[in-house]
């Protein structure tokens, strides 16, 4: 039984390190995801399959990373974060070389969940290593480093993947984990601090096999309602009604249970609670056009996967920038104060780029907008988790961040498989002989056949887009709660 050892505060330069290591495999985790997100058109088309079915490429991979999020606080205690978070990477890197290797979309996805549930410990291991080793002035600081992984993996995975996928193949956008993967191990082994003997708390079971398939019976039966059009079916009924009432089962014994597989408590915390309200709903509306992006650039303009990886760029750099600043200025400046600003721009910049989108929008006047998006969704959410776990204690500190990660995982996957929903139902009966699938059609019509319905298929992304600012909007009233003042003042 081994876990973490009580906290002492690391020099500046050995808290610095460990933060680099958690850097590098945090770029792995966010470059698979990125370059997942480029390749959703041509996995479409070499394996023949609609986007109903091909987005749960995307999709399993982050309700996975959700659904093992829960068990992370048990394992750090019964396997220690040192042990734990290595190994995770090693089993991440292991599901890559199975995904390169798939012969279907249905392995594809299969391998996709075994990334998953490996990468969903990496970031909730990672912080509890970084709040163990820093102390809570420097968090900020930290935390806005950790965030470099928001920029590097989301410039250099849709470039670097795009280039694979046009130039190689798809398969090698998950062989290209594996040196990252060897070297993280190596570098983690030398840097994090050992872990020593300590009592684990018990793994709640019952509330595990209630939360992980309620999350993932609630998100199919609403994406499977949304690609069938209705919602009455007892193939998309029953998934519903089962996810909702093991969800409930679950918060029920959450608030009764001895040792919960996720501690309620600091939901009881108005900060706390703000900033999961905030990162819930802001998280689904940002994260939800991630597969929309990279799809209109090759769908309706008819971009190389090189070049729409290339277009996203403006995107990730506004989002890198932001983070470090915005990691810095929380550590001055009220959350309260911060994040409704941030979460301003992003709404203007999503509002620009949706107004503008058609089947021949300059690209310039898309590319600045991207910047105000990128700027405002990477000030928003790691000052926002931040927030949420700066004031809590040792022994609390593995449970909270757990926790703001299976929000932040779970918003994510509902938002994009809702946004995939929403798209396909806008785009269905656009495209002659699509009765396969809009996409399989689109890939079959003739230039001069595309050309005619490219800007319909624009209107359609518009559309969807428009899904995505109401429900970052709407993040407006948690993060109104956050504290408007230091703590103390």
């Amino acid at each position: 039984m081994i876990t973490q050892p009580r906290p002492r505060t690391r020099p500046e330069s050995g808290a610095m390190a460990i933060v680099l290591v958690l850097v590098l495999g945090a770029v792995m985790i966010t470059l698979d995801t990125t370059v997942v997100n480029v390749a959703i058109n041509r996995l479409s088309q070499d394996f023949d399959a609609p986007l109903a079915t091909v987005q749960w490429v995307a999709t399993a991979y982050s309700l996975a990373l959700g659904a093992v999020i829960p068990g992370t606080a048990w394992a750090v205690g019964r396997f220690g974060a040192r042990r734990l978070y290595l190994g995770a990477i090693a089993a991440f890197a292991a599901g890559s070389v199975l995904a390169g290797l798939a012969w279907n979309i249905e392995s594809l996805i299969a391998f996709r969940i075994v990334q998953g549930v490996s990468g969903g410990m990496v970031m909730p291991v990672g912080m509890t290593i970084l709040l163990r080793a820093a102390g809570p002035d420097r968090l900020g600081k930290l935390m806005g480093t950790l965030g470099l992984a928001i920029l590097v993996g989301p410039l250099a995975g849709p470039v670097i993947g795009g280039w694979l996928i046009d130039e190689v193949s798809w398969r090698w956008m998950f062989f290209v984990n594996l040196p990252v993967a060897v070297a993280v191990v190596l570098l983690g082994l030398r840097t994090f601090p050992r872990d020593v003997p300590e009592t684990p708390r018990p793994l709640d079971v019952p509330g595990m096999l209630m939360l992980s398939p309620g999350l993932a019976a609630l998100l199919y039966g609403v994406t499977a309602g949304g690609d069938r059009g209705e919602f009455g079916s007892p193939g998309v009924l029953l998934p519903l009604l089962a996810g909702v009432v093991l969800t409930c089962m679950f918060v029920m014994r959450a608030r009764t249970a001895r040792h919960p597989l996720i501690d309620l408590a600091p939901f009881r915390d108005r900060t706390y609670a703000a900033a999961a309200g905030t990162l819930a709903l802001f998280a689904s509306g940002y994260f939800g056009t991630m597969l929309l992006l990279p799809l209109y650039l090759q769908v309706v303009r008819g971009e190389s996967t090189t070049v729409a990886g290339l277009l996203g760029i403006p995107f990730a750099l506004g989002s890198g920038v932001a983070v470090q600043v915005a990691g810095r200025l929380v550590d001055r400046i009220p959350a309260g104060r911060l994040v409704p600003v941030a979460i301003a721009t992003a709404v203007t910049g999503f509002a620009l780029f949706t107004i503008q989108l058609d089947a021949d929008a300059p690209y310039w006047g898309l590319c600045a907008a991207m910047v105000l998006m990128g700027a405002g969704g990477g000030a928003t959410m790691m000052p926002t988790m931040t927030t949420a776990t700066r004031g809590m204690s040792h022994e609390r500190a593995p449970a909270a961040s757990t926790t703001v990660n299976l929000v932040n995982a779970t918003s994510a996957a509902v938002g994009m498989a809702i946004a995939s929903v929403i798209l396909s139902a806008f785009m269905s009966g656009l495209v002659p002989d699509g009765g396969d699938g809009t996409l399989q059609a689109l890939h079959r019509l003739t230039p001069e056949a595309h050309a005619a319905v490219a800007g319909p298929l624009a209107g359609a992304f518009r559309d969807t887009y428009w899904f995505a600012v109401a429900i970052m909007l709407l993040a407006l009233v948690p993060a109104s709660f956050l504290p408007r003042h230091e703590q103390g003042a």
